[in-house]
């Protein structure tokens, strides 16, 4: 197979946290709709995230957090989204560059995308190395998905899923669960 010079896993990413974008452009117009809320894991150490100190130390490497009963001012530009959220009765202001993203969850539709998010630590991949995958939009029937939270507990950020599924958490039983896994590796040819 030959080199992808044109890097659509590169575009497909960008593509993605595109909608991501939009989204978080229409709920800082309108709020949320219906019963929408989204979970937004993304590297804590990645360039351009603004965190507080105390934030910073408790979630040294990966952070979720909800957007749902209890955010203000939210923020969307073109690179990035800036939100207010209250953590353990405290409130922040955080900043997230799109870039540093790993997930984006929205439990009222099942709907989720991945991304391969390489840290700030310099994990990045020489050129010599094979592209990494570009992010699938993910339903993953029968593997746990976070339980929304009510009240003053709405913001207090939660384990990533891969977290959950190590330490036994079951799913929910008012989950969906009727979406199909889809994988980009199904269409690609085999060399």
């Amino acid at each position: 197979m030959g080199q992808d010079l044109i890097r659509y896993d590169v575009l497909a990413q960008e593509a993605l946290r595109g909608v991501i974008r939009k989204v978080l452009g229409e709920v800082a117009k309108t709020g949320l709709p219906g019963e929408h809320h989204f979970f937004i894991t993304f590297l804590t150490s990645a360039p351009g995230v603004r965190i507080s100190s105390r934030l910073r130390e408790k979630y040294p490497e990966l952070m979720t957090i909800v957007i749902q009963h209890q955010f203000w001012d939210l923020q969307v530009t073109e690179t990035s989204f800036e939100v207010g959220l209250s953590f353990s009765d405290i409130p922040e202001r955080l900043l997230v560059p799109y870039s540093a993203i790993r997930g984006f969850y929205d439990p009222a539709v099942n709907f989720e995308l991945e991304f391969d998010v390489q840290s700030a630590a310099g994990t990045a991949r020489p050129d010599s190395e094979e592209p990494a995958p570009a992010p699938v939009p993910l339903a993953k029937p029968g593997t746990p998905a976070p339980a929304a939270r009510k009240g003053k507990d709405a913001q207090k950020p939660e384990k990533t899923k891969a977290d959950k599924a190590e330490s036994g958490a079951e799913a929910s039983e008012g989950e969906r669960k009727d979406a199909e896994v889809v994988s980009l590796d199904a269409f690609r040819k085999k060399t």
